[in-house]
């Protein structure tokens, strides 16, 4: 059941927003045969697609929540200063209240904050173990010279589960990696609040615990990335006893008190553009301190509009509010139970951050050098104007060698930032995916015709191997006619 879900006379539980719309943006929905052509201009890959060629973006909730009044209002008072500004210490004094926290140190969003940390605490040949990685998170740890380790349990990657915490860390895998390697080859043990990549899968403050007990052992400090906190946060107070009548800000501050260095993106936990480094220990904030300056900024603005910087400030106390967390973990559960309910392959149970389809599972059919979560997203867009990510092969590198490194699991994910989308909109993409799974042979598979070297899913293009987008289209206008 969801929490303060009202129940229909129908039976059912329907999530309902707590807020108000009162700015809005044009949509547009060009007809099905416009959207092959606007997949194909951007080479198959939806990071590619032109904003105004979208119906429904579901790329990312970075920098894509919608902000509240009291941020805009907020934007306007901002002081100018290029050091010292008044709008940093507000800022300042608002990450102490959420994160519990002395020293902060700002960035111009999360993977800036991921590059001093590498920069600062890997040397070449360590090892950091972590439960997900992310992205850009190993990205730059390799740049750094280190090597990423993940210690998630055995189930974690289970789509269909019922599993509450799959992105727990394995505390046995955990210490045979420290015996393996010793504890001055490891010079953090990261955390990921929401494993982004797993399908936003949170971790229970119950593992937190065991993890922060090894690294005392040990001597290894704990690196939290708070990016997703605020979905980790719902989840903890839904499905860990323990918490279940604890305040927001308590669980907040339990699990940053459990950690030994605290960072994010505030465009996600804040719904606005920015990140930053937070710490209470004073010799790592010093060593952390002089590469604000050297790659972001002074350290009272880190390269992040002051603007923004205010916004943040108000973003993070209204995080603090259970109808602002709740909004859209409530909102995911319900998309991804309705598609559960009609065989849509999705993954379970339901994470933080979006519906995270199950591509091998959607298009069996296809090989994973075939990028069936790429040729997924296409599809999608295809038939409803939605735009996904890519969350599965094409999302990983190759190896030294040239040779893809097939994913773990092979998602799309469909993100609903905070206060966006409407559920008439999310019923009408239900309607289109359940469509597109009953025509799902249609679908074939993409190749590369341009690829980065790193993080090739931001700028790589594809090409379809076969003419499946004409033919997908074609069953879609003579299955809905002059619908779009």
């Amino acid at each position: 059941m969801f929490h303060d879900a009202i129940r229909l006379t129908s039976g059912e539980n329907l999530p309902i927003e707590m807020h108000k719309v009162r700015i809005v943006q044009k949509l547009n929905l060009l007809p099905v045969e416009e959207r092959v052509t606007a997949m194909a201009n951007a080479g198959f890959n939806t990071f590619l697609l032109q904003n105004r060629d979208i119906y429904m973006d579901m790329l990312t909730d970075s920098g894509t929540n919608a902000m509240s009044d009291q941020q805009l209002a907020a934007m306007m008072v901002a002081d100018d200063a290029y050091a010292g500004s008044e709008s940093f210490y507000r800022l300042e004094k608002a990450v102490g209240e959420i994160f519990n926290t002395q020293y902060f140190l700002p960035a111009h969003q999360g993977r800036a904050a991921e590059h001093i940390i590498s920069q600062v605490f890997i040397k070449q040949g360590d090892i950091v173990p972590m439960n997900f990685h992310f992205t850009t998170t190993k990205a730059h740890v390799e740049y750094a010279g280190g090597e990423v380790v993940e210690v998630f349990a055995d189930d974690a990657l289970e789509v269909k589960s019922g599993k509450p915490f799959k992105g727990n860390i394995d505390i046995d895998k955990l210490k045979a990696l420290i015996r393996r390697h010793g504890k001055e080859k490891i010079p953090y043990i990261r955390l990921e609040a929401g494993t982004n990549l797993i399908g936003g899968q949170p971790f229970s403050i119950e593992n937190m615990r065991e993890v922060r007990k090894v690294a005392d052992e040990h001597g290894i400090i704990i690196v939290l990335d708070a990016s997703l906190m605020g979905e980790n946060v719902y989840f903890i107070k839904m499905r860990e006893p323990e918490f279940r009548n604890a305040s927001v800000k308590e669980i907040f501050h339990t699990m940053c008190g459990l950690a030994d260095i605290v960072y994010c993106s505030f465009r996600k936990l804040g719904c606005a553009r920015g990140g930053g480094i937070s710490t209470n220990n004073s010799e790592l904030y010093r060593k952390m301190r002089d590469l604000v300056p050297l790659f972001e900024g002074f350290l009272t603005y880190g390269g992040t509009s002051v603007r923004e910087i205010e916004a943040i400030a108000v973003g993070l106390r209204e995080a603090l509010d259970w109808d602002v967390i709740k909004h859209s973990p409530e909102f995911i559960r319900y998309f991804v139970d309705s598609l559960n309910a009609q065989g849509v392959p999705v993954l379970t149970p339901a994470g933080g951050l979006g519906c995270h389809l199950d591509a091998n599972g959607f298009l069996p059919h296809l090989k994973h050098s075939d990028y069936p979560a790429g040729a997924l997203g296409a599809a999608v867009y295809i038939v409803a104007g939605a735009r996904g990510m890519e969350r599965g092969t094409i999302s990983t590198d190759r190896d030294a060698a040239g040779n893809d490194v097939p994913a773990d699991v092979e998602l799309l994910r469909l993100a609903l930032p905070r206060r966006v989308f409407t559920l008439s909109q999310i019923k009408y993409l239900e309607d289109r995916l359940k469509w597109l799974y009953e025509n799902r042979n249609l679908v074939g598979g993409l190749r590369f015709v341009e690829e980065p070297k790193i993080l090739r899913f931001f700028l790589g293009r594809l090409e379809a191997t076969s003419d499946w987008p004409q033919k997908l289209a074609a069953k879609f206008r003579a299955d809905f006619g002059d619908s779009l």
